[in-house]
């Protein structure tokens, strides 16, 4: 009787504690299968030649509800996918609006960028040309999607209950800058900038059971290339399978960061993804084992659009292109001859940029595209001592974001890789500027202030 008594008291003390500390915030979390159920091309590489031919595990689109007053919430969703297109994310942010009041500025989408999951169209699009059956799948999987998100942040606004929100940060060391070791193959070395952070935020109930572990790692999720044909998340996947074992009652949630130049290494096979995913699994566990600093109650929220300009291009580049040999320059100079024909602007392209704050402590940068990793460690470093995620591959996935560096470097992330994506060419050299104006202004609209 005394046991159970004394064992009363700590518990009513410590729920007495939890509130005291002011941290509880409305949360709620909830995840959906999106493995595609027919058989459906694969994305992100080119050199595949039939569709998927069985699944590994099963990918999922996840969310997570914050609600710290009535006028304050925010949304994060991740999704075992390449990226989404602007057609896809536009159709979640209308429905979510009239559904729910929930507008661009307090929702962050993220993609794990696995190279084996189904084709997102339009999205890199350009590296297939499908018959009509394999174009109708796609096209069926894609909008369905947008439904399914919709039901997904329905079932985690209704799951929201008063949790505390914790934060940290581990390490993990299987990203390599594959710009340097490609460099290394032909006797020039780069400077080969990385980003082995992993934030972790730890979300527990008034009971203590973690209920939700979102992390983030910056480092492209290609483990599994070409040759393969079965469905899966690549080392995300395996992850996220992984932490969800060892806290059965926890969905855990995936953010991928600015993993542009970043490849896992070694890398090749299913065996090594899911050694990565271990590896990044165990380094979150052993975080959330510990201590970790507690997450305020409040929300802050911006999003804005800017314009990033592209190389001036000759039209009579893509008349070559067109009847040349190589298919890929002939896809996409079909599309830039029929916009310039139909006198549509491909002289820009209008990109969006986000923060969210959570509590004061701690905040996300998300960034469309393939973003390399010189953005994240400018901003970490213009934004000292703020602690800070650059989440790429956030609302869009349309082509790779090069730094000016990158860009001056060449290659395939400032160069080549415009072409399966079907864009006119390589970016202007104003790209990183213009980005860095943009992050400057959301996070001053948020309350902090860079260096500078």
């Amino acid at each position: 009787m005394k046991t159970s008594l004394h064992c009363l008291l700590i518990l009513v003390i410590s729920m007495l504690c939890w509130e005291a500390l002011g941290q509880e915030m409305l949360v709620g979390f909830a995840k959906k299968n999106i493995t595609p159920s027919s058989p459906i091309w694969l994305t992100g590489y080119a050199s595949r030649t039939q569709p998927a031919t069985g699944v590994v595990h099963h990918l999922w689109a996840k969310a997570v509800y914050l609600e710290s007053s009535p006028n304050e919430k925010a949304l994060i969703v991740s999704t075992d996918l390449l990226g989404l297109s602007r057609e896809v994310t536009q159709g979640i942010v209308q429905q979510l609006q009239l559904k729910y009041g929930i507008t661009q500025k307090q929702l962050i989408i993220n993609s794990s960028h696995t190279h084996s999951g189904p084709m997102i169209w339009p999205a890199l699009s350009g590296i297939a040309d499908y018959h009509l059956e394999d174009q109708r799948a796609v096209s069926t999987y894609t909008l369905g999607l947008i439904n399914t998100i919709i039901d997904l942040v329905g079932e985690a606004i209704a799951n929201k209950e008063k949790m505390q929100l914790s934060y940290g940060h581990g390490q993990v060391d299987f990203a390599i800058n594959r710009r340097q070791l490609a460099a290394s193959k032909v006797g020039k070395m780069l400077a080969g900038p990385i980003d082995h952070d992993v934030p972790v935020i730890k979300a527990e109930d008034a009971h203590g059971n973690v209920k939700g572990i979102l992390m983030g790692y910056a480092c492209h999720n290609t483990t599994v290339q070409g040759d393969n044909y079965l469905v899966n998340g690549d080392y995300a996947g395996f992850a996220q399978i992984d932490i969800e074992k060892k806290y059965p009652q926890a969905v855990s949630m995936f953010l991928l960061g600015c993993a542009g130049d970043q490849n896992p290494e070694p890398r090749g096979s299913l065996v090594l993804a899911e050694k990565h995913g271990k590896k990044l699994a165990e380094a979150v566990h052993m975080l959330v084992q510990q201590k970790l600093k507690p997450l305020s109650n409040s929300l802050q929220y911006d999003a804005l659009q800017i314009t990033l300009d592209f190389q001036k291009m000759d039209i009579s580049t893509y008349q070559k292109e067109l009847v040349g040999d190589n298919v890929f320059k002939q896809r996409r100079a079909k599309l830039m001859l029929e916009a310039i024909n139909k006198g549509w602007n491909i002289d820009h392209y209008t990109y969006p940029i986000q923060a969210l704050r959570i509590g004061k402590e701690f905040t996300i940068v998300a960034l469309a595209g393939e973003v390399v990793v010189d953005y994240s460690l400018r901003i970490k470093r213009e934004f000292a001592p703020q602690d800070i995620f650059v989440a790429g591959y956030s609302q869009e996935v349309m082509c790779y974001i090069p730094s000016k560096n990158v860009l001056s470097e060449g290659g395939y992330e400032a160069e080549s890789s415009m072409i399966y994506y079907g864009w006119p060419g390589p970016f202007a050299d104003t790209v990183e500027e213009k980005i860095m104006k943009g992050v400057h202004l959301v996070m001053k609209n948020i309350g902090i202030r860079s260096r500078r």
